[in-house]
């Protein structure tokens, strides 16, 4: 019930005020498990999705944007509930483990999953070789995958911004990517390996982005 409220709400007020560009929208399924896997370049990218789509897109998100307190933190907590996010620590690797079996829960009771296969955000705009963790949930689950490409969101909200600017988004959705048997008579990890190398295609395809041919890494603390 909260985030049917909050979606009645936030969606149409972000795209009154920032007017993104949308274009694919079709190819998103109403009903039924499905995987969104877009590239990434903004703390704003998991916003920008469930606001463009009708339906509830479900993300994990840092469980730190959880934990803040006093009242910031329970607005902030507040808003991340009601856009369908879910925490997760992504500095505990067997938390990031379990990430993927509450990923196949959300695809198994019919519900959108969005995932950024690079795994965290690219610092210089190339789009980075995908992790393979969206091909075990779609080969698991069976679902198709949306492939899509943002541009402008690194923009939106960079880093050490305090509020969102107004700039132009783009959000562009592919045709649904079928995996049904790509996985037979192949070793598991080729066959994670051909569907995350299929997608990232296609992603690039759909965000312009230029190829990095190396995985992105998250930047050392201190």
């Amino acid at each position: 019930m909260f985030f049917d409220a909050v979606h009645r709400v936030v969606p149409p007020l972000a795209r009154a005020v920032w007017r993104p560009e949308v274009s694919g929208l079709e190819h998103v399924p109403r009903t039924g498990g499905v995987i969104l896997a877009s590239n990434h370049l903004s703390f704003a990218d998991s916003m920008v999705i469930p606001v463009v789509v009708p339906r509830r897109v479900v993300f994990l998100a840092k469980s730190d944007y959880f934990d803040g307190p006093g009242l910031r933190g329970a607005l902030v907590r507040g808003w991340f509930q009601g856009m369908g996010m879910l925490p997760v620590d992504r500095d505990d690797s067997r938390a990031a483990l379990s990430s993927l079996d509450v990923a196949l829960e959300v695809l198994a009771r019919g519900e959108a999953f969005g995932i950024y296969p690079e795994g965290t955000r690219s610092r210089d705009g190339r789009l980075y070789r995908g992790r393979t963790g969206m091909a075990h949930l779609a080969l698991s689950a069976g679902v198709p995958v949306v492939p899509v490409g943002l541009s402008g969101t690194q923009e939106l909200q960079p880093v050490g911004a305090r509020l969102p600017r107004l700039v132009k988004v783009r959000v562009s959705f592919g045709e649904p990517m079928d995996f049904t048997g790509a996985d037979a008579g192949v070793p598991a990890g080729r066959a994670r390996r051909e569907v995350t190398d299929a997608v990232m295609a296609r992603i690039a395809a759909l965000s312009g982005q230029d190829e990095a041919g190396v995985y992105n890494e998250r930047p050392a603390l201190g």
